[in-house]
């Protein structure tokens, strides 16, 4: 006991306690660096569980005692930071209209719709226009004033004059300190987020986008506490506000472009449930998505016991040559192999349709296009599933295989009565497992099909999943809705976890048989 105590005492080394200090040392500083915006922003709340986290971390790691925490305080931290804390954002955001248009507060939205509203005004500045992100992901402004050549920012604070900012030949900005200036497709694809942004210059003038040019003008729209609405001198409308919608609406029920995010409860649920528009597309898109994981289980499960069972057999020679051949697409880059498979499929000049002396479309039509993401699915699974499967064939008991064979069972009843039993209880967790992956495989159907074919109207494309649905949902679309996207995010996790617990219970029942 005395030997074991010094051991434990001496085995800290001047090395280690030398990392001890320097990871510690980093651990301070990245507290300071993060906690200086917290002070900033006021957010207090933010800044003591930064504190706590950093009181662990040094109580911790500063003392010989405590040794099995030393391992689970970081797994538990990330545990938290990148699994705990986004199912808990996503859920939240599910009961919210947050998406275009919903994504500011009540006060950023009054904001737009007043700077919306700016007329130019006789010597009002004019702009060169640029758009862009500041390091902190701000979305800015970058403007080049025409009349003296001046540069600024402008973002929801104001304007700020920019110092160092290279110019094109007409004078617009390219690139400034600390910001990162968008491409002209990037300015196409978020325009949402363009004309939610108002820059004010002065209590009722502000600066108004116009193509790539821009003016400060003052606006003909005003706020009255009083009504909580907004009236346009110009044109006599007047939106009030729908605190229960998050929306600015005229008398007649027209909204104003800019709303702002509240909780709406259960609506995004419901939306799937009682919205015909969406209930169909998602139950379609539900039945094709257990279709595809559960026809990628049993063809790869298929091919890969079988490969297995011809590959374990003693007499089999080359066997180490025919596993290597045989594990290749497992060891491929799957993003890589899913585009390749993609121009395979191509009808014009693709490999599948040259091969074989067809001419299918396969990208064209619903059930050709799932076929193909199966078959490329398929061929990048089963690999997997025949490493599995031979060593769980490996690992079988010899002396159940051996009672079989003298009781006569041989061939195809041994293998259904014996072998497959005794290979299910082993392997069906990892079938679960491979099924749940396989539910939200985005990639295989983002890279390989994007979803198509879309019919006309659809918000749901033929091959999409659920994954792929909400991903579209959210980002993927003219206007971004990620309140309704959590919503369908939530559903996914219910549903998997609901098919996996039953599938596991299963298990359990097998293992009491068996």
């Amino acid at each position: 006991m005395l030997d074991q105590r010094a051991r434990t005492a001496g085995s800290t080394t001047a090395a280690g306690l030398i990392v001890k200090i320097a990871v510690l040392a980093v651990v301070a500083a990245l507290a300071v660096w993060a906690a200086l915006p917290l002070i900033a922003a006021e957010a207090w709340w933010g800044l003591a569980l930064e504190a706590v986290i950093v009181a662990i971390v040094f109580y911790t790691y500063l003392q010989s005692r405590t040794i099995p925490l030393k391992y689970l305080v970081p797994g538990t931290f990330l545990l938290i930071a990148f699994q705990i804390l986004p199912v808990i954002m996503t859920v939240g955001t599910s009961f919210s209209n947050y998406g275009d248009g919903h994504r500011a507060s009540k006060e950023g939205a009054i904001e737009s719709i007043v700077a919306a509203g700016v007329q130019q005004t006789d010597g009002g500045t004019t702009y060169l226009l640029a758009v862009g992100e500041s390091a902190s992901g701000e979305l800015t402004l970058l403007l080049t004033d025409q009349a003296d050549g001046s540069t600024w920012a402008g973002t929801e604070e104001g304007l700020t004059e920019i110092e160092g900012a290279t110019l094109d030949a007409t004078g617009r900005i390219t690139a400034a300190p600390d910001y990162t200036v968008w491409t002209l497709a990037d300015l196409n694809e978020r325009q949402a987020e363009l004309a939610e942004l108002a820059v004010p210059t002065g209590e009722d003038t502000g600066i108004k986008v116009q193509g790539l040019s821009a003016f400060e003008g003052r606006s003909t729209r005003s706020y009255d506490e009083a009504c909580d609405c907004i009236t346009d001198s110009a044109t006599g409308t007047v939106w009030y506000a729908d605190d229960e919608t998050g929306t600015f609406l005229t008398e007649d029920g027209d909204a104003a472009l800019v709303g702002w995010r509240v909780n709406i409860g259960l609506d995004n649920y419901l939306d799937v449930v009682t919205d015909p528009d969406i209930r169909g597309p998602f139950l379609g898109i539900f039945a094709w998505n257990i279709m595809f994981a559960a026809g990628s289980v049993l063809f790869t499960f298929v091919i890969g016991l079988g490969t297995a069972m011809a590959l374990n057999k003693p007499s089999m020679r080359g066997t180490k040559i025919y596993r290597t051949l045989m594990i290749l697409p497992y060891a491929m880059p799957s993003f890589a192999m899913l585009l390749v498979w993609a121009q395979m499929f191509n009808r014009d000049f693709g490999l599948i349709n040259d091969l074989f002396n067809l001419d299918v479309n396969w990208f064209g039509g619903t059930w050709s296009a799932r076929a193909m993401v199966l078959i490329a699915n398929t061929w990048l699974g089963w690999p997997y599933m025949f490493l599995i499967c031979l060593g769980a064939l490996q690992a079988l008991p010899s002396d159940s295989l051996e009672a079989a064979k003298i009781d006569g069972a041989t061939g195809v009843t041994a293998f259904r009565k014996i072998t497959l039993p005794l290979l299910l209880i082993s392997l069906t967790p990892l079938l679960i497992s491979s099924f749940a992956f396989n539910f939200n495989n985005f990639n295989a159907i983002e890279l390989l099909s994007a979803g198509n074919p879309f019919m006309a109207g659809d918000a749901a494309g033929g091959t999409d999943l659920l994954i792929t649905y909400a991903f579209r949902q959210a980002f993927g679309t003219t206007s971004a809705d990620y309140g309704f996207a959590s919503a369908v995010s939530v559903f996914i996790f219910l549903i998997v976890a609901t098919i996996s617990a039953v599938m596991f219970r299963t298990t359990r029942n097998q293992e009491d048989v068996y």
